[in-house]
């Protein structure tokens, strides 16, 4: 047995040659270790900070940090865009602690005050951990987020000068009670955006918003803060930081800190004996393979995080993996994953960050920059979507400068299929853009009336909130949410305006687990993924156990669950239809035509599928009764003609099957070129579409308004289903498997499925496509990718953890006041019925966004 810590390249070698695992090696990257570049402490920083920092074994900051230090003192926004474990968090502490350090000297002991944003609690947590180190006690740094007790909440606005929330307690908590938060807002220096990458999407969208509105607050006390943010490697982090804050930044890219040797493995399961739906080959899982790595790393006392896609595959790598541990060690493993309780984590977080535990599988929540250094390996259950996320959760391992190893272990999913056997497409690729809309009408309705119920609005705070704001103020008007009196608008209802606005787009209230014998609560599942996940007789998994849904009260947003050990998962079916509302643009492909505009999807969850968890295999089916929900987003679609159909010798009977299974890849390979998972957008196909007359296949976004997927996929539909047809073609299965056409979310079964029809359907489109450089809106992004254009993930995640990566694709269509004021309409009946509970016109999603053939085309 390798002693503990073998190095990096030994540890895969003796991964890869036990048990017979010498095929699943695809690829092995070496990645070199990189020296450190230091620069001196800047003679402005406090000599409290330094000294803090040096007892720490900081004695001089790196290049990078130097550099943001500076850019901060002299009023100039920044964003510190480089690798994990870089440092980033002294960059912006530097200063901002100074600044806090001074401000003490004043009569009421916060002359400055600064407050820090981070996407999560864990990671507030972690940075005012990391502040208090750093700081003297007079520097009161405090959390407020929503596991702070009222009675502390009150002391944090009186008399803490660095207040580390998060952005939905900024909107909910501190903006709409600004005038108890005005003692600390006139003072405001600082405003600290921690892991903005993960703001991207419609989430990104509403923080951009967020922001916005607390620089208005800011200039109606006399504060201008400056805006320091850190973020993963991105393309164009200038770009995305001032889409985000709407403030010109400077960015920081060249990464100065030390960097280990690291080994990089890219690990494909193997076939089983098993068959999945319709008698298609199965790969073992990504988990259950990682569960088995991860047993062998916790033997040799290796340090290893699995980071995995899912709450539920968290809790089954864990478990698995302690089923085969002898008991010491097995104590040493865990689960980490949204939906626990504020105990349960700050109690998992204490454990990970001492090094009791050996072994952790966790969603993306420790993506971010909870400190959990030490760590010898990480393995990772599935590409998480970008690049950008892949060399982040990639980077938690090997801190210090020591080796590290890093495993990818591919689902079998067409786009994991694809990077294994395209090694090219992660280590000869840059990291993506990023992508978000602030303009997006159903985005910034809602925040326009929480602007408004803040403080009145006036034509100058148009300017702030974008060139979509003007024609959105009638619209809300007619509908009763605003009143224009003199110069001002007015927000006229006695609900909270700001509770009219869902920042993560979840769709309502999250539901409630509760334990039905004890009424004990587990935890929380959102809203959007309910229908899906918490649907009466769903299998829930909790810390290891397993329960089964008894009831689900969708008036209550109750799901009442009993401990139970069923042999078996369950996995949602719905049925979805798809109409188109307008068409932006069209492009010719020969006789075929690719578009791109607003749809209407309609979705209902009928019915769940009980698998049994050894084989995957299908054990029966049992219907549901649950209401459709109708959601309002954009979509990029592609037609084709019957003498196409003919072309490709494709006949009717196998026409249904053939668009399904290219449908179904396409949504596989878009998060290769759009910042997106394939749980953020959905897909219908149609054999012959009533708005189009043509055979059809629709790609949406999975959230009211659009979140920009689509069309990035519009924009780069050459390459996307360039790919889309080499991936389905270069697949071993014969008729099709999960590793091509096959989706783990497909709402009808996966049937009908043709994959030698797909292909010829796709090569009779794309016969017909532009030339790549020509293709649509290749110039807008060569300003704003990075060397190859690409981007490549967040929004509605069903069930899965959110990582999030957000940015801005630049439109190809902008709406004029008109259009933008119908599509508000929808904005601001949501807005309305958010604030009510009652009723949400365009902001109902779908439980999440489905593949699946639309009518007629089962």
């Amino acid at each position: 047995m390798p002693p503990r810590h073998s190095p990096p390249e030994a540890l895969l070698t003796t991964l890869s040659a036990t048990r017979g695992r010498s095929d699943r090696l695809t690829h092995t990257e070496h990645l070199p270790a990189r020296p450190a570049r230091y620069a001196p402490w800047p003679d402005w920083i406090r000599p409290e900070v330094v000294a803090s920092a040096q007892a720490m074994g900081v004695r001089q900051p790196w290049a990078h940090q130097a550099e943001a230090m500076n850019l901060a003192k002299s009023g100039q926004s920044v964003v510190i865009a480089t690798g994990t474990a870089s440092g980033k968090s002294l960059g912006y502490l530097g200063p901002v602690l100074s600044d806090l350090l001074v401000g003490t000297e004043a009569r009421n002991g916060r002359g400055a005050t600064a407050l820090y944003l981070a996407p999560t609690k864990a990671l507030a947590a972690d940075q005012r951990r990391r502040a208090a180190e750093l700081a003297p006690p007079r520097v009161r740094a405090a959390l407020y987020d929503g596991d702070t007790p009222p009675e502390e909440r009150e002391w944090v606005r009186q008399y803490a000068s660095y207040v580390l929330t998060n952005p939905d307690m900024l909107h909910r908590g501190i903006l709409p009670a600004h005038a108890r938060w005005s003692s600390f807002l006139k003072t405001l220096r600082y405003v600290v955006v921690d892991e903005c990458h993960g703001y991207r999407g419609v989430f990104g969208s509403h923080v951009a918003q967020v922001l916005r509105r607390l620089r208005r607050i800011c200039a109606r006390y006399g504060s201008s803060p400056v805006f320091l943010l850190a973020s993963a490697t991105t393309a164009d982090p200038a770009v995305t930081a001032q889409r985000l804050t709407g403030l010109p930044a400077e960015a920081v890219t060249e990464d100065g800190s030390p960097r280990g040797p690291m080994v990089f493995g890219l690990w494909e399961p193997p076939l089983t004996e098993n068959v999945g739906e319709h008698g298609a080959p199965v790969r073992r899982t990504a988990t259950a393979e990682a569960a088995h790595l991860l047993t062998d790393l916790v033997e040799r006392e290796t340090r290893t995080v699995v980071f995995v896609r899912s709450r539920r595959a968290a809790e089954l790598v864990a478990l698995q993996t302690q089923d085969q541990l002898p008991r010491p060690l097995a104590d040493r493993v865990a689960a980490y994953r949204g939906g626990y309780l504020a105990d349960e984590r700050r109690a998992l977080e204490r454990s990970l960050h001492s090094g009791r535990l050996l072994g952790l599988a966790s969603t993306s929540a420790l993506e971010l920059g909870v400190d959990i250094s030490g760590l010898d390996a990480v393995l990772m259950a599935g590409y998480p979507g970008t690049r950008a996320s892949l060399w982040q959760q990639a980077g938690r391992a090997g801190r210090e400068a020591q080796g590290a190893l890093a495993v990818l272990i591919a689902r079998d999913d067409p786009l994991d299929t694809y990077l294994v056997h395209h090694p090219e497409a992660l280590f000869a690729t840059p990291v993506e853009a990023t992508v978000l809309d602030p303009d997006n009408p159903h985005v910034l309705a809602p925040h326009l009336c929480a602007a408004a119920a803040e403080l009145p609005l006036t034509d100058p705070d148009l300017e702030l909130f974008g060139p979509s704001a003007a024609p959105l103020l009638p619209v809300l008007e007619r509908r009763g949410l605003l009143r224009r009196r003199g110069d001002a608008w007015y927000w006229t209802r006695r609900e909270r305006a700001a509770d009219a606005v869902d920042l993560r787009g979840s769709g309502g209230s999250p539901v409630q687990i509760v334990e039905a014998p004890t009424g004990r609560l587990l935890g929380t599942v959102d809203a959007s993924a309910a229908h899906t996940t918490v649907h009466t007789g769903a299998v829930h998994l909790h810390q290891g156990r397993s329960y089964l849904v008894r009831d689900f009260d969708l008036d209550s947003s109750v799901a009442l669950v009993e401990l139970a050990d069923p042999p078996y998962t369950t996995s949602a079916r719905d049925i979805t239809s798809i109409s188109v509302l307008s068409t932006d643009t069209t492009v010719d492909w020969g006789e075929g035509r690719l578009s791109f505009g607003s749809v209407e999807v309609v979705n209902q969850v009928v019915g769940y599928l009980r698998k049994r968890i050894s084989t995957g295999e299908i054990m029966g089916e049992s219907k549901l009764d649950l209401p459709p929900r109708t959601l309002r987003t954009r979509a990029v679609w592609w037609s084709v003609t019957e003498d196409q159909l003919l072309d490709a010798d494709i006949p009717p009977d196998q026409l249904p099957g053939a668009a399904h299974a290219a449908e179904h890849a396409s949504i596989g390979l878009l998060p290769l070129f759009a910042t997106c998972d394939r749980w953020d957008i959905g897909g219908v196909s149609v054999p012959l579409h009533p708005d189009t007359g043509l055979p059809t296949v629709f790609v949406y976004d999975g959230h009211p308004g659009g979140a920009g997927f689509a069309e990035r996929g519009f924009q780069r539909a050459v390459r996307w289903l360039t790919a889309t047809r080499e991936a389905i073609a270069a697949c071993e299965c014969e008729r099709g498997c999960p590793s091509c056409v096959q989706s783990p979310k497909c709402g009808n079964g996966n049937d009908p499925l043709d994959k030698a029809a797909a292909v010829r359907l796709l090569d009779v489109l794309l016969a017909g496509a532009p030339a790549a450089a020509e293709e649509t809106g290749r110039d807008r992004e060569a300003a704003q990718d990075g060397p190859d254009g690409r981007h490549g993930r967040d929004g509605q995640a069903g069930p899965d953890e959110r990582d999030g990566r957000d940015g801005r694709v630049a439109p190809t269509h902008v709406p004029d006041p008109t259009e933008a004021a119908q599509a508000a309409a929808e904005a601001a009946d949501g807005a309305e019925a958010a604030a009510r509970a009652v009723e949400r016109e365009a902001g109902r999603t779908t439980d999440r966004p489905t593949d699946g053939s639309g009518p007629g085309a089962s």
